[in-house]
């Protein structure tokens, strides 16, 4: 799987990119979002997808990994593919899908082209779980599911808050490495410490 190309942005088009890697143009699809931030001549890094069908091969990208993981965790969902799950970062942030998602927010979901009411409602009840559940203001929230573990809810909590699953487990290790076997405090404190551990991280 390709994760991500870096070099120089070389073309734009209204859905698209070609970055230089080596000498060689890569192709990619992008959102409205992330072609907002490329510039012709400068360098740029994109997170990417490689999706394979019988016909072809296209690699979507994004503007940071966070909008990548979203973008492959819509396509787990019945009847969404790449390009309905692209057309919904078109229009809305990763925090803002992962929001309605958790809250049941199907009114937000169906002002993506292609999402109706019962489709929202379907990506509501597949998805809910494994986006976690977040506040008002956009603040993640502990307790992804009844009985979950403290690690994983921290662990979703930081990757909703914006960080790449790598650098979450990363906090969440040095979290557990502290405690060494100790009983755990609340959530929202073991948190609070993952995220100044990622101050030095990030």
């Amino acid at each position: 799987m390709i994760a991500s190309v870096r070099g120089k942005v070389v073309a734009v088009s209204p859905d698209g990119a070609v970055i230089e890697v080596g000498g060689v143009g890569i192709a990619v699809q992008c959102s409205p979002h992330t072609i907002a931030d490329l510039r012709v001549g400068a360098e740029a890094r994109l997170a990417t997808s490689l999706v394979v069908r019988e016909d072809s091969l296209t690699l979507y990208g994004f503007a940071d990994d966070d909008a990548r993981q979203l973008f492959e965790l819509l396509q787990t969902a019945s009847g969404v593919g790449p390009r309905l799950a692209q057309a919904v970062l078109a229009v809305h942030t990763p925090d803002v899908v992962r929001r309605a998602i958790s809250g049941g927010d199907t009114s937000t979901l169906t002002r993506v082209p292609g999402i109706g009411k019962k489709g929202a409602e379907r990506l509501v009840l597949e998805l809910r779980d494994k986006v976690g559940a977040f506040a008002g203001d956009g603040a993640a929230l502990v307790g992804v599911g009844a009985g979950a573990p403290w690690a994983e809810q921290v662990r979703q909590a930081l990757i909703g808050l914006g960080w790449t699953q790598n650098q979450a487990d990363q906090a969440v290790a040095a979290v557990a490495e502290q405690l060494d076997g100790q009983p755990a405090p609340p959530v929202p404190v073991l948190l609070k410490q993952a995220i100044r551990m990622l101050g030095t991280i990030r």
